[in-house]
């Protein structure tokens, strides 16, 4: 397994949810970790625990949908640890609505923070992970990114956009540069996402299908990351899917 002490890391959506939890994961392993979102409050409480459990972070406010603030992302962990080792790619939304409802603000939020947002910050780490010689991607895609359900059209668009982007990325990197890249998949968990969603009808639904569902906690899909990254360095954890046990379907 890979040791983690003294390797920098870069997290996104760190204030909440899955990303929150994989920085806390991987700086108990030894990690220095860049939490990155755009809110700063819940980031500098999160630095605190972190550094509280005696662990080291650094606060960079980041907008994932604003180029410049991702690469002054890159930068600022670069200066502050030295090189980038990691990199969770993991900010997210879902507004989830059905195509007739014509959410196209939401749409096109999703086209920017899920997939435009995913490649800022891979533009941003790859000349450092090349330079080095090194390093590893995760893109934390979902079970919306293998399975398409009715009003999810947009939103399994853009997971299946990581899906793909993940896979391509693997073959090119990690052959030729020892760029390992790996695509996170989860379905349901206990997270803030769905709080972004404002189709009623969606809303209505989704209790239906998942009133009865027991979801997967965010710490669920931080252990499988920090399975990912932890492996040996000659084998790439490529994809994971990851579904509660109960949960029929996306």
């Amino acid at each position: 397994m890979i040791d983690l002490s003294n390797s920098a890391v870069i997290v996104t959506g760190a204030s909440s949810g899955i990303g929150d939890a994989t920085a806390r994961r991987l700086a108990r392993d030894g990690a220095s970790v860049a939490l990155a979102a755009r809110r700063e409050e819940r980031l500098h409480d999160l630095k605190d625990a972190i550094e509280a459990d005696g662990g080291t972070a650094i606060v960079v406010p980041t907008d994932v949908t604003d180029r410049a603030q991702v690469q002054a992302l890159a930068d600022a962990t670069q200066e502050a640890f030295g090189s980038i080792d990691v990199l969770i790619n993991n900010a997210g939304i879902m507004p989830l609505s059905f195509m007739k409802n014509l959410h196209e603000d939401e749409w096109e939020r999703m086209v920017d923070v899920n997939i435009k947002g995913v490649l800022y910050a891979i533009g941003a780490v790859l000349p450092v992970m090349q330079e080095q010689g090194y390093g590893h991607v995760v893109n934390v895609s979902s079970v919306a990114g293998r399975r398409v359900f009715p009003g999810g059209a947009v939103y399994c668009g853009t997971k299946h956009f990581v899906t793909a982007l993940s896979e391509g990325m693997r073959a090119e990197l990690s052959p030729d540069h020892d760029i390992r890249v790996t695509s996170i998949e989860p379905g349901a968990v206990a997270t803030e996402l769905t709080h972004t969603i404002t189709d009623e009808e969606i809303m209505q639904m989704f209790e239906s299908r998942h009133g009865e569902m027991t979801p997967l906690q965010s710490e669920d899909i931080a252990a499988s990351i920090h399975y990912a990254v932890t492996a040996p360095e000659h084998v790439n954890v490529e994809e994971l899917l990851i579904l509660p046990s109960d949960q029929r379907s996306a």
